[in-house]
């Protein structure tokens, strides 16, 4: 085979620094406007979706090939840190936590997932982000660590 072809659909989620609601509705379509220009820019790496709450965002991306998850997710959360700083949108310092969540998505599941995405404001009125991430974790089969 002379090139390679990749399908890769990641459900990527992350939080803010020490879960702190710090994501606000008169900036977050900024926030996410930015990270998805970064993301297809950048990582040609197509954005489905993001969405989240004042503590977390979700990401449904397509991977590019090119670039690891560990990668991609290091730059747009340390790009977007810097940009929420530099334009004062809060008056601390905004910081995304140091970990995150990155899950594989196979295409017969992609509308579910930008679905659930798209619902994060309704789903988060019953169910915190812990014990979202905690979900996640059984479901995918990890014994806890650090969240």
């Amino acid at each position: 085979m002379s090139h390679s072809l990749t399908k890769i659909w990641i459900h990527l989620i992350f939080g803010t620094k020490n879960r702190f609601p710090m994501i606000d509705a008169s900036f977050e379509n900024k926030l996410y406007y930015n990270i998805k220009n970064l993301l297809e820019k950048y990582f040609e790496s197509k954005v489905e979706i993001i969405n989240g709450t004042a503590d977390h965002i979700h990401i449904l991306l397509l991977q590019n090939q090119n670039h690891s998850i560990a990668e991609l997710t290091k730059n747009i959360k340390g790009n977007s840190s810097h940009w929420m700083n530099q334009n004062n949108f809060l008056k601390v310092k905004f910081a995304w936590q140091k970990g995150y969540g990155a899950f594989s998505v196979s295409e017969s599941m992609v509308d579910e997932v930008r679905k659930y995405i798209e619902n994060q404001k309704e789903h988060h009125k019953k169910i915190s982000f812990a014990e979202e991430y905690r979900m996640f974790e059984e479901k995918y089969g990890f014994g806890g660590g650090n969240r």
